[in-house]
């Protein structure tokens, strides 16, 4: 599938240089750049402790050498000029029992970009080449170190938003959802290996016999993968969370309830309708999931053609998110502005918050339940910033419904996966058709090969060329 040299199209879409190979040393500074406390410039190749033999210098002469898993301290050198760079420690890794499974170092010097820079500079100009984005994982995959599944869990688990995605990133990473793929493809296997011998030797007659046994094992692995595919809402929510708009006419107090739910003043708020003009987002985490809170401009006729674009971006938002915050101003009674944000909301899962509390009830909460039929109703004083934990106990509930066991299931959280399960769910349920109406074999064979291959793209087995380079290329230089 990928040989010693990569395509020139590979990983990059045309940007990675065609005369690079996976025999270079590539090194990367793996810490964001910028004054800190240290910055990592990660190496790896055939040529690592080559390079740093050259540049390195140890405070003891007898700590030359290297042995794997050790720190020495010392300094970075230009071999050149004879001067000293930094004052460092360097990490060395000795293959086969690393990240890459080459020989890697990690000089850790002093933050800063001029000293990370003429560091990197160094070891690039004593015979390592800067690495693509995602060179060091992609290394690790072409090695046999990690399959796909695992090489995604590495950037879901560096941008997980909360801890909850970090352990869903965390097992990924550990290979248990590749473990579950793999099983089911190993009995795909099994199956077409049992077809072939029966088309191999007919003679024995076990034909029949075969046909029966291979709906049965057809069977189970639909089952399990319908387990696995199940598993994408929640995994879903774990990895990218969800999106939470606040939605009412104007000055019925949205925007005081998004500073009320993210603790700062976020949103300007004045008694004059029709302030915000433009949706205004910010991230809470509920329940160990992030929730994106939408405030949206407040719905009503206008001809105001700013306050109309507003309004449009928040009727997208209506569209984008799981749930509605739908707010009432609990002084007034409902008029028919509430009314037409009903109509607009009627097919999506909403709350329905009765603010200002504060103030006397004029609004009937028997109208409210009579328009909203079926929906959470909290009151609330967004002001006085009371009523605020029900509404997240209650975004948990209906959102969630306790239905996220963070701590036992394997979920699938990337839509690819999802994708490819669900395709080869499609061919086995199509090969156990033909199975069961004794179309001829092979052709049975042909369909679950099918599958059999869509599920080895999940892990890579099958994986073409332009998949892995696009998986790779959402990552960052130096990981």
């Amino acid at each position: 599938m990928i040989g010693k040299r990569f395509d020139r199209e590979f990983i990059l879409g045309g940007k990675m240089n065609s005369s690079y190979t996976i025999d270079d040393t590539i090194a990367a500074i793996s810490t964001p750049l910028g004054n800190s406390g240290i910055s990592i410039i990660r190496i790896s190749g055939e040529r690592t402790f080559e390079i740093i033999e050259k540049i390195f210098k140890p405070a003891k002469a007898s700590n030359r050498g290297e042995k794997t898993y050790t720190i020495k301290y010392g300094y970075i050198v230009d071999p050149l000029k004879n001067q000293k760079i930094d004052e460092v420690l360097v990490s060395f890794f000795v293959k086969p029992n690393t990240y890459t499974r080459e020989n890697i170092a990690e000089i850790n010097c002093h933050g800063g970009l001029i000293i990370a820079k003429e560091v990197m500079e160094t070891v690039i100009n004593n015979g390592a080449r800067l690495a693509e984005p995602g060179e060091f994982t992609m290394r690790a995959f072409i090695n046999g170190r990690v399959d796909l599944p695992q090489a995604e869990a590495v950037i879901d688990l560096i941008n997980s938003k909360t801890t909850t995605a970090r352990k869903a990133s965390l097992k990924q990473l550990e290979g248990k959802l590749s473990g579950k793929i793999k099983e089911i493809r190993s009995n795909l296997v099994d199956v077409i290996t049992d077809i072939e011998a029966a088309i191999d030797f007919p003679e024995y007659d076990i034909e029949e016999v075969s046909r029966k046994n291979i709906e049965e094992r057809l069977r189970y692995c639909i089952v399990e993968i319908e387990k696995l595919s199940k598993t994408y809402f929640q995994g879903k929510i774990l990895k990218e969370g969800i999106e939470v708009a606040i939605i009412g006419r104007p000055n019925v107090g949205k925007s005081s309830l998004l500073n009320a739910l993210a603790k700062k003043e976020k949103a300007i708020i004045t008694d004059i309708p029709g302030t915000t003009r433009d949706v205004i987002e910010e991230f809470l985490e509920i329940g160990g999931i992030a929730v994106k809170i939408l405030d949206t401009a407040g719905l009503r006729e206008t001809t105001d053609k700013i306050e109309i674009a507003g309004i449009e971006k928040s009727k997208q938002a209506i569209e984008s998110a799981e749930l509605v915050l739908f707010m009432f101003d609990g002084s007034e009674e409902i008029n028919n502005e509430d009314k037409k944000i009903i109509e607009i909301i009627k097919d999506k899962k909403t709350i329905a918050i009765i603010n200002k509390t504060d103030l006397e009830l004029k609004l009937s909460l028997e109208e409210v339940e009579e328009l909203l039929p079926h929906r959470r109703i909290i009151k609330i004083s967004a002001m006085n910033e009371k009523g605020l934990g029900k509404i997240e106990e209650e975004i948990k509930e209906l959102v969630f419904s306790n239905e996220i066991n963070y701590d036992n299931e394997i979920l699938i959280t990337n839509l690819r996966h999802k994708r490819l399960i669900d395709e080869a769910k499609s061919s086995l349920e199509e090969a156990v058709k033909l199975v069961s109406n004794s179309i001829s074999i092979d052709i049975v064979s042909v369909v679950i090969t099918e599958a059999t291959n869509k599920i080895g793209e999940i892990t890579g087995d099958t994986a073409g060329e332009e998949v892995i380079r696009n998986i790779f290329s959402k990552f960052c230089i130096g990981k």
